[in-house]
């Protein structure tokens, strides 16, 4: 091809090649909301403490129910998962109906509390039959096609990821239980905030390492 056919007829240009970019994976923050989702779920918890200080019990439930509404109506015009949103005014509602039965302020926490003892029940017992729950549960989320209970390597794992989670739900037993028999509304509410997302983070770092260890030891693909 001559020079003047080359400047009329351009070579085409070959196809740009197109590099995928790996995705972020989420975090365990990020699965339940992310820091925005801390601060959502322990306002509830310091307006109730903060108004009862204050304010009579019918004021304040009225304080509380309004502050869950507001939030859990910004979260859905934000866009977040209905489930989120939803599932902390579910809590707060169920909250507050104890308290509007009971007149005690302390009642607030109580069901929170008996299910840190369930939760903690459950979670040792696992571990106590040889079925520790992360076990099960990957088990479960890759098809229940592996023997994992044989590798002793993963059972190990498996057993301290639940023996977390169980130190976490006993820790927020004891010591709010303590509080709630004690009559320390306010502290209860303290104990709620601090025990609640930090010690959430740490136990699901172990499982994620669980899970991973299980992943590397057996095939899944």
């Amino acid at each position: 091809m001559s020079t003047t056919d080359r400047n009329r007829f351009p070579a085409e240009k070959e196809p740009a090649v197109r590099t995928s970019v790996p995705q972020r994976q989420p975090t365990p923050l990020d699965q339940m909301g992310g820091p925005a989702g801390f601060a959502y779920s322990a306002a509830p918890v310091i307006v109730f403490v903060a108004a009862n200080a204050f304010l009579p019990l019918t004021a304040t439930i009225i304080v509380s129910v309004a502050v869950g509404l507001t939030i859990a109506g910004y979260r859905l015009l934000r866009g977040e998962r209905f489930s989120l949103a939803a599932g902390g005014l579910l809590g707060l509602a169920l909250a507050i109906g104890i308290v509007s039965l009971t007149g005690s302020a302390r009642d607030f926490f109580v069901v929170g509390i008996w299910v840190y003892l369930a939760a903690f029940v459950v979670t040792f017992g696992s571990v106590l039959l040889r079925r520790p729950l992360t076990g099960v549960a990957w088990n479960l989320v890759h098809g229940r096609k592996h023997a994992w209970r044989s590798d002793r390597r993963v059972l190990r794992a498996h057993d301290i990821a639940t023996l977390a989670a169980a130190a976490v739900s006993g820790a927020r037993f004891a010591v709010q239980q303590w509080l709630y028999v004690s009559n320390e509304t306010g502290w209860l509410g303290v104990a709620r905030i601090a025990m609640g997302w930090p010690l959430t983070i740490l136990a699901a770092l172990v499982v994620v390492w669980a899970w991973r260890r299980s992943n590397r030891l057996l095939p899944t693909g």
